[in-house]
């Protein structure tokens, strides 16, 4: 994975990015810990499932906007290796909700070229999303718009883990000298492998934890936290999330900033 800020290729669909903006200084990938659902449907005296209903609209908003300002990919946390703990109602809903969202948007995202990924270990999942998974993936491969991972059934202890197991297995068979090993041959064992590191991290609903999202890949992401709950996340807060970002001073663990018209010093 890269460490230095990766630079925007805009797309020739993408519009102007919204006044105040640097757009040559967007976020080339964009992570989302997607929080809050739960806590916005209790607000308003629903049921749980009407708050991740709620979040498909944010979501599909959130994905619209980024491809619109340029922004190169967003990965999002839908589903973790703890939530299967949650009640069996809920886990069974939102397997569901999974299945009919891909199910009505696969057109939409094809005609939009947006390249849809799935990470994590998707063998736990049922097997009619699998296929969906696996025909979404396969339609939308060699799309050249916003690239869009879902992580589902994803921790990111154990996508450390298994990237250690192959390198292991290869290195038990004589295929690879362990000396050899170094961060890029690591990041190649990594469900995210080829994709550029985050540049931006957002978090809904106030929580102050990554929460096992994305371990490897968060090193030198910039974090932006917001009390907004993920149904009510919009273009102002996603905005806001921007300008936050752009606000930055870069370095990667050096003294001078990445990019010459930081501020600070």
């Amino acid at each position: 994975m890269s460490r230095p800020l990766a630079t925007t290729t805009a797309f020739s669909e993408v519009s102007a990015c919204p006044s105040g903006l640097d757009p040559d200084r967007l976020p080339a990938h964009v992570a989302v810990i997607m929080d809050g659902n739960g806590r916005w449907a209790k607000s308003r005296g629903l049921p749980r499932i009407m708050g991740h209903r709620a979040g498909v609209e944010a979501l599909k908003t959130t994905l619209r906007l980024c491809s619109k300002w340029g922004i190169r990919a967003l990965t999002v946390y839908a589903f973790s290796t703890e939530n299967w703990s949650r009640p069996g109602d809920e886990v069974n809903f939102l397997m569901t909700l999974f299945q009919s969202v891909l199910q009505r948007e696969l057109e939409s995202l094809q005609s939009e070229k947006v390249k849809i990924s799935f990470l994590g270990d998707l063998k736990a999942l049922p097997d009619r999303l699998q296929e969906l998974i696996s025909e979404a993936t396969n339609l939308t491969s060699g799309n050249t718009g916003i690239h869009f991972n879902v992580c589902t059934n994803y921790g990111g202890r154990r996508e450390l883990v298994l990237a250690a197991q192959k390198l292991a297995e290869r290195s038990v068979k004589g295929e690879l000298d362990p000396a050899l090993i170094d961060e890029n041959i690591f990041a190649e064992q990594l469900f995210t492998a080829g994709e550029v590191d985050p540049d931006l991290l957002i978090r809904t609903s106030g929580e102050r934890r990554i929460s096992n999202f994305l371990l490897w890949q968060l090193a030198y992401t910039e974090i932006h936290i917001t009390e907004v709950l993920w149904p009510d996340f919009d273009e102002v807060a996603l905005k806001h999330a921007l300008f936050d970002y752009q606000s930055r001073c870069r370095r990667f663990g050096g003294i001078d900033p990445i990019t010459s018209d930081c501020l600070g010093t």
